[in-house]
């Protein structure tokens, strides 16, 4: 497993990380970790090579931090590097900070966080969270221990991301990236600027939630022609391991098999020829022609007070643009959600557009996928 500096920190980290937002999980139930399967794989990703384990407060329904204080035992956590999020949403006054910095260390079973992020930033929440402490707070627990690398999280625009950047004297940031985002949220752009300060840069959503692991056939054929032998999800993860200043990429296992492809992928990097760099804009060009709502299947516009189910729904449409999966999609859409849940219940209250990382016009795009997908 190839390791990576982390920023001006004098640390190496693996280059693939292991997020811990996607873990299997029992009869569907996102707070139902499959401990046992999750634990193994956890452990085996990091007998593989892995030293960066990243969750957050609210993953798995604040499940998944627990988890990994449990699946870290017996030596694991003297291994890695162990990075969480502040879950800002919640702060409301400075103790806040505090308040959820000592929950989240008592769940993790640690008395410190190697990587601490504030999480989710965007301008409304940067702005809160300046007003309120938050910088003070870090420097703060820095200098006591309890956080050895103070980072962010981000999902807005680039302007406020270059704002962020001025703020701090961050140690690392992470930020949406994979060949088909080059110019959204942060972008190329804003990586090549954290990447001049000296920072640490970790990769999330390589795969945009999963997407780039699917492409539609056509596309495909595009890489094929180079690599018959390579997945479309390792071709994503290459084309990241070519970015010189990426510290880590995460990827959000939820099998035992993609812990070893990925583990496989990862066991050596592939410097691209300008073959690979022609058949990843080919694929560029051909996906950025469908029409797809950008949505990474991150849930966090959930749970919806009216109980729409808005990622699966939004996951059925594309897959009709994708792969041309109409027939299936009706199926689903009509057969796998009670009534409830299909989006003819949205009462259009917004509280999922302020929670949405892609800024998406959910009430609208639901309305959308409805059309395509119903049928009586």
């Amino acid at each position: 497993m190839e390791q990576k500096e982390f920023g001006r920190s004098g640390k190496k980290v693996s280059l693939l990380g292991f997020g811990c937002m996607r873990l299997p999980i029992l009869n569907g139930e996102e707070s139902n970790i499959n401990e046992p399967l999750a634990t193994q794989m956890l452990r085996l990703a990091i007998d593989g090579g892995v030293n960066y384990i990243d969750t957050a407060y609210p993953y798995h329904q604040e499940k998944s931090e627990p988890f990994v204080g449990r699946a870290l035992s017996d030596g694991y956590r003297e291994k890695v590097f162990l990075a969480t999020k502040s879950p800002v949403w919640k702060v409301e006054k400075r103790e806040d900070f505090d308040r959820f910095l000592d929950e989240q260390l008592s769940r993790l079973q640690t008395s410190w966080v190697d990587m601490y992020l504030l999480h989710a930033l965007h301008r409304k929440s940067w702005e809160k969270i300046q007003n309120l402490g938050a910088l003070d707070f870090l420097q703060e627990k820095i200098q006591q221990g309890k956080i050895r690398y103070a980072g962010f999280s981000f999902h807005d625009e680039r302007e406020v991301f270059m704002d962020i950047l001025e703020a701090f004297d961050w140690d690392f940031c992470q930020i949406q990236l994979n060949y088909m985002d080059t110019e959204y949220q942060a972008g190329l752009k804003g990586y090549e600027a954290a990447r001049s300060k000296g920072m640490g840069i970790v990769i999330m959503e390589p795969l945009k939630g999963g997407k780039l692991a699917n492409i539609h056939p056509q596309s495909q054929q595009s890489l094929k022609r180079v690599h018959p032998d390579w997945s479309p999800a390792r071709w994503a993860f290459q084309w990241l391991q070519n970015l010189p200043g990426v510290s880590t990429i995460l990827s959000g296992m939820s099998t035992m098999a993609q812990v070893k492809e990925n583990l496989d992928t990862f066991a050596t990097t592939h410097p691209f020829t300008q073959t690979e760099h022609d058949a990843i804009a080919e694929v560029q060009e051909k996906l950025a022609s469908l029409k797809l709502i950008d949505c990474t299947g991150c849930r966090y516009c959930m749970p919806c007070p009216e109980n729409v189910a808005i990622p699966e729904i939004f996951s059925f449409y594309n897959n009709v643009e994708l792969f041309n999966a109409l027939g299936e999609s009706q199926w689903a859409y009509n057969k796998m959600l009670k009534p409830e849940q299909r989006a003819t219940s949205c009462v259009e209250c917004g509280q999922c557009e302020s929670k949405c990382p892609q800024n998406l016009a959910i009430p609208s795009l639901l309305r959308k996928a409805h059309e395509t997908l119903f049928r009586e």
